[in-house]
């Protein structure tokens, strides 16, 4: 048997990337199952390659508790090798980066995202903190932004279509502020904090102090501010809906709910937001996807044209 024949097919490397979204993230596993067969195949490559460049940076096991990494900036060149030779066509040897070989190659993946998403990991490996709003937005379009951008042209939305992948941008910026807002506990653990220094300055929180019992209540009015941000991108997103196939717009008005809902539930829960890690059930995931089937069915009635909100951040462009 040649080598060239003993490589991973591509069947096995698509297999390799479904178990990685089933371990790693529920919500978008969930969510990639209403994709027509072949965005859902891209879908998990490129989750597999962006699962794993998380993992490196972090030196997590699926997204599990953040470690400090002694080697920062040999893991991000690590990520950086690996994928330029990817997008370069070249063979891996390691299936998320393949994966991420794959998915270029069946779509016209431009690698100024793929640089971009490189950068957020950058951000953390420098042990970065947001000092503005416009901080931690930047910061989000980084590390999910990015990624909607790449879902959308995955779903066969062209790289020039600005105006769409905007729309993609907003909802990873959703996503993000969610996952920011949930997981304020943990980071702190992790030595990390994605809250601007501005607004801890404003509820007058010491730096480092602000998951004290005293700071609770004040840390609700940002967890609420976080989710309220989050929800105006959402809305955003939403608008979207139409320049994409049913099944995708299915899938991406899916997930928009259930992220939109661990938001909501952080800032309803307020001071006890943190007492137990916010997650949306299975049948909170079954409700939101019914409804979803109808938003997408109606998408063109319901997410008429509209113009992009101008006071909505705005990702940067080439």
């Amino acid at each position: 048997m040649s080598s060239q024949q003993s490589l991973p097919s591509r069947d096995a490397i698509v297999a390799t990337a479904r178990e990685r979204i089933g371990r790693g993230s529920q919500s978008f596993a969930a969510a990639s199952r209403l994709f027509d067969l072949a965005t859902r195949e891209r879908a998990w490559l490129l989750y597999a390659w962006c699962r794993a460049c998380d993992d490196i940076a972090d030196g997590q096991d699926f997204g599990g508790d953040m470690a400090r990494v002694s080697d920062p900036a040999a893991r991000l060149a690590e990520i950086t090798a690996k994928t330029d030779a990817a997008l370069a066509g070249h063979i891996i040897g390691d299936p998320a980066f393949d994966a991420l070989r794959i998915v270029a190659a069946e779509t016209r993946l431009p690698a100024r995202f793929t640089r971009d998403l490189i950068a957020g990991f950058a951000l953390d490996a420098d042990d970065w903190r947001p000092r503005s709003e416009d901080d931690l937005y930047r910061y989000c379009y980084h590390v999910a932004g990015v990624v909607g951008c790449m879902m959308a042209v995955i779903m066969g939305v062209s790289p020039d279509d600005d105006a769409t992948l905007d729309r993609a941008c907003d909802l990873g910026m959703a996503f993000q502020l969610s996952n920011i807002a949930r997981d304020i506990e943990e980071d702190d653990r992790a030595g990390r904090c994605y809250l601007p220094e501005e607004w801890l300055v404003e509820m007058d929180m010491p730096p480092g102090q602000h998951m004290k019992p005293p700071f609770r209540k004040r840390l609700a009015v940002l967890a609420r501010r976080l989710a309220d941000a989050g929800a105006a991108f959402e809305d955003s997103a939403r608008l979207g809906a139409p320049a994409l196939p049913f099944r995708s717009a299915w899938a991406v008005l899916s997930a928009a709910a259930i992220y939109g809902a661990i938001g909501r539930k952080v800032a309803d829960r307020g001071d006890h937001a943190w007492d137990h890690r916010v997650t949306t059930s299975r049948w909170e995931k079954v409700r939101f996807i019914a409804q979803a089937w109808g938003q997408a069915r109606d998408r063109t009635r319901l997410y008429p044209p509209t113009a992009r909100n101008p006071e909505l951040w705005m990702r940067p462009r080439d």
